[in-house]
């Protein structure tokens, strides 16, 4: 930990040095962007990088859009030269040729993202960049092209051998706690009141991913419960009135939000590796855990129900339970994942479909989006290995027997 502190405390420095700004470049921020990947110096690279940043985030959308473009076409590949040297590679394979290929094959564009990250604090504004890029380019071609290239870079600067676990709670600084109020996409957090009582307590948790280079941002956060059985209803786990179990009582561990925090990082995956991280910390920590579930809302069930003909404001307790379990294990996608997008999220990372519960999210948001119900996904330390290849290789959802039962029941009773 000495060694991190300390490199958050360079990271933080440098960032604090970037506070005196060289005159600004009139220049439009097209030729600035070419004069960058045209430069030869460091200094002036420095500072033509904090210039493109620092005025691109005060561009309205046209002047983004515009910029994107730029990128997208002056900074593109020559599909000519491409072949010319891949051509060349395969005549006379050699490090020259590879390299002259390697050349051609990558956009400028990727060489800009790279000189502009060499200034302190441009990674965050990097993925600040990227969230626009987003925002603005759905559906044009060329703008989504130029994404798979921040993408490209994106998935090697945050790879997890770079990121930071750290556990968030009532005495972490009060500019992290805000955020963790601001990025909860679960189960909003209310009041300051509602986040004390997700943190505080002895038998809560929380944990989030950090970058070295966004020191003050979390990427994403997950919230654990630890209980005594699984639970099957999410209003219990946050309820006022709940008194604290002992932690030698508890048996499980259970995730009941996970946020994303960062749009400008979307596709770039951290949460199986939070998951599987946390889940070990814990097993070390409280030795008494011998269970690792979710407590997941099912997004998509009552959309699915209506396609189906399924009036599901009219239908009992246990007959939702049966339809949640089947859309979860037979409602699929064109390509044979699962329609639910966050079963393919936990299959995905080796988990199994353990329990379904109905009334288990109350909220507005629980009844419009789930019906109420809930599932359990199920992370069997031992087998997440083998699930996940499972899944990967055939596309199946692994599921308990009574999940399956049910959705069987589901299956053979008319609507």
């Amino acid at each position: 930990m000495s060694i991190l502190a300390e490199l958050l405390s360079t990271v933080f420095e440098r960032r604090q040095q970037t506070g005196q700004s060289a005159p600004s470049d009139g220049r439009p921020l097209q030729e600035l962007a070419d004069a960058l990947v045209g430069s030869a110096g460091e200094t002036s690279g420095l500072a033509l990088a904090e210039e493109i940043l620092t005025r691109f985030e005060t561009e309205d959308d046209d002047g983004k859009v515009a910029f994107f473009r730029h990128l997208a076409t002056a900074m593109n590949i020559t599909p000519e030269d491409v072949r010319a040297t891949l051509s060349n590679y395969e005549k006379d394979p050699s490090k020259t040729s590879y390299r002259a290929f390697m050349a051609a094959a990558e956009p400028k564009r990727q060489e800009l993202i790279r000189r502009l990250n060499r200034l302190p604090n441009a990674t965050g504004m990097l993925v600040r960049m990227r969230a626009d890029l987003l925002r603005l380019g759905r559906g044009e071609p060329k703008l989504e092209a130029l994404d798979m290239d921040f993408r490209h870079l994106f998935l090697s600067w945050f790879n997890r051998g770079f990121l930071v676990l750290r556990p968030i709670n009532w005495e972490s600084p009060a500019h992290i706690l805000e955020k963790i109020i601001a990025y909860e996409a679960v189960h909003a957090i209310d009041s300051w009141d509602d986040l004390r009582r997700r943190l505080e307590p002895s038998d809560r948790r929380c944990f989030a991913f950090f970058h070295p280079s966004m020191p003050d941002e979390p990427l994403i956060f997950v919230e654990v419960a630890l209980t005594n059985g699984v639970p099957g209803s999410v209003q219990m786990l946050l309820s006022e009135g709940r008194s604290a179990i002992p932690i030698s009582d508890a048996d499980t561990a259970t995730f009941y939000s996970i946020s994303n925090c960062q749009a400008g990082l979307a596709s770039i995956s951290f949460g199986n590796s939070l998951i599987k991280q946390v889940a070990s910390d814990l097993a070390t920590e409280v030795p008494s855990l011998a269970t690792f579930v979710t407590l997941s809302p099912i997004p998509g069930l009552t959309g699915w129900l209506k396609s189906e003909g399924i009036a599901w404001e009219e239908t009992d307790a246990e007959k939702l339970r049966g339809y949640a379990a089947d859309y979860l294990i037979n409602a699929k996608r064109s390509g044979g994942q699962p329609l639910d997008p966050v079963a393919r999220f936990h299959l995905g990372n080796g988990a199994i479909v353990h329990r379904v519960h109905a009334d288990a999210d109350t909220s507005d948001k629980g009844r419009a989006q789930s019906a109420g119900t809930m599932v359990n996904y199920l992370y069997d330390l031992g087998k997440i290995a083998q699930n996940h290849e499972r899944f990967a290789t055939t596309q199946e959802v692994v599921a308990s027997a009574e999940v399956k039962s049910l959705a069987a029941t589901a299956r053979s009773v008319p609507a």
